[in-house]
């Protein structure tokens, strides 16, 4: 009797004083329970994880398997152990003692009584301590995450409820537990759904995904030594066939190519191949051990490589996210991808201020292939795109609290998904994908930072969490944008990275906001141009020609450029391109100034009735915007806000407001006019300035060159101006919006300017935009390439400079 006194205390106090291993500890829980209580009403409590979850239409061999473990694991009157019997119709009735059959009276729960010395609290209180105290003192797989103990017998804090423990035999306790379980189905109903949980691997900050990925065989004497959390052990998978030997090169590699990957996954290893027979080999990495075991997946799996947390009591096999703080604030929404193609919040949060969460995948878990050919890239999304299961704001809180989340994936968006790629999050957009200016103009939603510079400039718009990413997370691989009047092009010059507005009409934008059909394009931002092909070729597929060799067009004309001999160090730069991009072509290439208003004066077709390009075009691209996006956009929802809300009207950002206006104030056939002017440019500058040629190689008659952003005249954040006004005017940048031809963001470097926010000299981009005839995104695409291949542009580097470095607001 005293030694079984000793033993309970001894157990008491280590599991009040049991330390988190050094290198594993919890973050947090995803899950909850509904419980509706046999003497009517309901409870919910806070549940970490359940091994055995009666609701769910598991198979009786499913549920049987982590029950027989702790059948040989556990210590008392293995008589209440309990075994898995059938219920009706073929579904588990849920665990039962083996004298038991499936239509036995349940045991009553809810009552406050006393059982040896186990006071019974209530009815989540019996469910939640009664599991917590069996699985984490006797199986250390626990699901809850124990408080701190206090008094003399010590208090254990368990999500919502709490309960005093006191001397007891422990054969009682594993029977009056399962005595619970086996009455758990039959008296209460629960629905329970986990979201996950957020856990610190080597102090970096993870996520474990709550949908397995694989089940495995092993036993839990075999990882006795690996640590564990909530009942889950980092653990590495090696999928294909590996000797022993190769190991610590191969961990090596994926250190240096994997950011998810670290070596806190390798104290248990489960191995493919021959050389995995042995069950438990100790493999010396560095100054750990490793153990090995045979990779024995259950039939029909296929396990990727990569680093992964086992569910101990089940060998289920849970993907691994690796969590980052977006600091820029470019995301609205975090996401992670269910096994059915829709997508649900990731539910994590690490230490920051005012920053959303985003997870990532290993990328070692993905193999690039023909039909999967952005097998694992990550991609965020502009919060203007239908995502199956996502609500989406469109830059206006009203409008995402008013309409649920989508039941359908945008066309454009699902072609991305069906290739392999991994959309992580939402980004945001200026409100309706209307120009706006930080930071007055962004009311709704606070503008995205830029980190170039002094980390306090215009990150432009519309796609500004897009090109705000893109320049500031080596994390993110592609943001996806739209541009109208320049929303991709825009963001992608202050940011330093690459942006394409593609020709008009390539891939449907059904799923997405309109701003102008007539006018609106999907585009990328990214900082790889040889990532630019791929993603163009799925996006756009039979609308898309991939130049494996191109032959580049010998005319190069610029528009806008600075005289051959300016001095500026942003002129430098852009005529430094210029020279350089003719070098490349070849000798016999030439470059030729024009002056895009004399074209039009010489040969401007006869139903402009002899206007010049400004006349004809000032008001065309904000009457198209103004009318479509009434029409298309705020009226229904205006009307769907109305009749929500007994006929208020939601709020909307000053932009908005000011273009809708403009609209309402024109005259019904401004819009058929717009329209019409549009028509004749394009036609004009299709046919006359850039049309398209026979030979694919080339496709192009020329290329034309414009300046994108000159790293100089800052537009910092913090500063007052005007309200917002109507985008009236033509510029250079409105040629590939009326001509529908391919404009793409080529950025050339950086130049020094004083900044008035940090008293220091910063670096700024520079870039060039790079026109193309109609239907040629794919030489657009290869130049971008061939061009950093030849050491003539740069990969962009993420951070305050082109260069790298962390930004200065971080």
């Amino acid at each position: 009797m005293e030694q079984d006194k000793a033993w309970r205390v001894n157990e008491a106090k280590r599991v009040r004083e049991e330390p988190n291993a050094s290198t594993l500890t919890p973050q947090g829980l995803g899950t909850s329970v509904h419980f509706a209580s046999p003497e009517g009403g309901s409870v919910k409590a806070s549940v970490g994880l359940m091994w055995v979850n009666p609701s769910q239409n598991q198979s009786a061999a499913a549920v049987e398997r982590p029950l027989q473990r702790l059948r040989s694991e556990v210590r008392g009157d293995r008589a209440c152990i309990p075994k898995v019997v059938r219920g009706k119709q073929g579904k588990i009735s849920g665990p039962q003692p083996i004298n038991w059959g499936p239509a036995a009276k349940p045991v009553s729960l809810g009552n406050r009584a006393h059982h040896d010395g186990v006071v019974v609290r209530d009815f989540e209180e019996d469910f939640l301590a009664y599991l917590h105290n069996l699985i984490h003192n006797r199986y250390h797989a626990a699901p809850l995450e124990l408080g701190h103990g206090h008094g003399q017998h010590g208090w254990y804090k368990t999500g919502a409820a709490v309960m005093e423990r006191r001397p007891a035999s422990f054969g009682f306790l594993v029977s009056q537990i399962f005595l619970l379980l086996a009455a758990l189905p039959l008296v209460a109903s629960a629905r329970l759904e986990s979201t996950g949980i957020s856990v610190k691997l080597n102090q970096v900050d993870y996520y474990i995904s709550p949908f397995s990925a694989a089940n495995v065989t092993v036993g839990l004497d075999e990882l006795k030594d690996v640590p564990a959390v909530f009942g889950f052990k980092p653990v590495t998978v090696v999928g294909t066939p590996t000797v022993k030997s190769d190991l610590a090169a191969l961990f090596k590699n994926w250190t240096s190519t994997d950011d998810v990957f670290n070596r806190g996954f390798i104290g248990a290893v489960f191995l493919a191949g021959a050389d995995a027979v042995s069950k438990q080999t100790i493999f010396n990495c560095s100054t750990s051990g490793s153990v090995i075991l045979p990779l024995d997946a259950y039939p029909g799996s296929t396990v990727p490589s990569g680093p992964y947390f086992l569910e101990a009591a089940t060998g289920r096999l849970f993907p691994v996210y690796r969590l980052y703080v977006d600091f820029a604030g470019a995301f609205s929404t975090s996401l992670l991808q269910r096994p059915d193609g829709s997508f649900q919040a990731l539910s994590a949060q690490v230490q920051s201020s005012s920053s959303l969460t985003i997870g990532v995948p290993s990328r070692l878990y993905y193999t690039r292939t023909v039909d999967k050919p952005l097998a694992g890239v990550r991609i965020g999304v502009k919060d203007i795109f239908a995502l199956k299961g996502v609500k989406q704001s469109n830059g206006n809180r009203a409008w995402y609290q008013l309409y649920p989340a989508a039941e359908q994936t945008a066309p454009a968006m699902q072609r991305l998904i069906d290739a392999g790629a991994v959309m992580i999050g939402l980004q945001k957009p200026s409100q309706f994908a209307n120009g706006e200016s930080p930071t007055a103009d962004w009311v709704d939603y606070h503008a995205p930072y830029n980190p170039r510079g002094d980390g306090y400039q215009d990150p432009s718009s519309s796609s500004s969490g897009a090109g705000a990413s893109v320049a500031s997370y080596d994390w993110l691989d592609i943001a996806i944008g739209s541009d109208t009047g320049g929303s991709i092009r825009g963001p992608a010059g202050v940011g330093g990275v690459f942006g394409n507005r593609p020709s008009h009409g390539l891939v449907t934008l059904d799923g997405a906001m309109p701003l102008s059909p007539s006018l609106d394009t999907v585009g990328f931002l990214l900082r790889d141009p040889h990532l630019w092909d791929v993603a163009n070729d799925v996006i756009f597929s039979g609308n898309y020609t991939s130049v494996a060799k191109a032959s580049y067009p010998k005319r190069i004309r610029t528009v806008g450029f600075p005289a051959a001999n300016a001095t500026e160090p942003w002129a430098v730069l852009l005529n430094g391109f210029v020279q350089k991009l003719a070098g490349f072509i070849g000798s016999d290439s030439s470059v030729e100034p024009m002056v895009l208003s004399n074209e039009w004066m010489s040969s401007g077709p006869a139903g402009a009735n002899g206007s010049s390009l400004d006349e004809m075009l000032r008001a065309s691209y904000a009457v198209l915007i103004a009318k479509h996006q009434t029409e298309l956009v705020r009226d229904p929802f205006y009307k769907d806000y109305a009749a929500a809300f007994d006929g208020r009207k939601p709020f909307v950002n000053p932009a908005p407001l000011a273009r809708w206006a403009y609209g309402d104030s024109l005259p019904v056939t401004a819009l058929s006019d717009a329209l019409r002017n549009k028509t004749i440019f394009k036609d004009w500058f299709n046919d006359l300035v850039l049309p398209r040629v026979s030979d694919e190689a080339q496709c192009t008659s020329s290329i034309v060159l414009y300046p994108s952003s000159i790293g100089s005249g800052q537009s910092y954040r913090n500063r007052y101006s005007g309200p917002p006004s109507v985008p009236l005017g033509f510029s250079t940048s409105r040629v590939s919006v009326f001509a529908e031809v391919p404009d793409s963001v080529f950025p050339l470097g950086e130049v020094v300017a004083r900044s008035n926010i940090t008293g220091h000299d910063e670096l700024y981009p520079v870039g060039v935009d790079v026109l193309v005839a109609k239907g040629c995104d794919g030489l657009l695409a290869r130049l971008a390439a061939d061009l950093t291949d030849a050491g003539v542009l740069k990969v962009p580097k993420v951070g305050r400079t082109m260069e790298g470095g962390v930004p200065a607001m971080r």
